[in-house]
């Protein structure tokens, strides 16, 4: 019997007995739209994340971004990472994350906005008078 329980090893190999790349591959955001202009993303410090705890958006990656040397010419160097409910969500640079793992890197510098903080100010400014009506 080979490893994950199976004599097959195509079926032993769908048990993920080695590290993968992200927790999880997922497909929509579950997490409240934060309506975060780029210019707003601009002032969120990066930080760095370690892939294995992020979350996927998007299921689908277009190679042609990926490869691309200018891929990040227009846009920000950083990728978006949303951080709801303990959850690390990936929601923009999908194809700078999957660069990063080709590269063997781990770790990845990220903009993360977390809306777990929001949530636990946001009663505390209803509390003291400060929420906007």
């Amino acid at each position: 019997m080979r490893a994950g329980g199976s004599t097959c090893p195509f079926l032993a190999a769908l048990n993920y007995t080695q590290a993968v790349i992200f927790k999880q591959v997922g497909e929509g955001r579950p997490y409240p739209d934060h309506a975060r202009t780029t210019r707003e993303w601009a002032e969120v410090p990066p930080r760095p994340v370690r892939l294995d705890q992020l979350i996927t958006t998007k299921a689908v990656l277009d190679l042609r971004l990926l490869l691309d040397k200018d891929s990040t010419f227009y846009g920000d160097l950083f990728p978006h990472v949303i951080q709801w409910r303990g959850e690390l969500y990936l929601e923009d640079g999908l194809h700078r994350a999957l660069g990063a793992a080709l590269h063997q890197r781990t770790v990845l510098h990220a903009r993360v906005l977390d809306l777990d903080a929001a949530d636990q100010a946001a009663p505390s400014r209803r509390r003291s008078g400060l929420a906007a009506d």
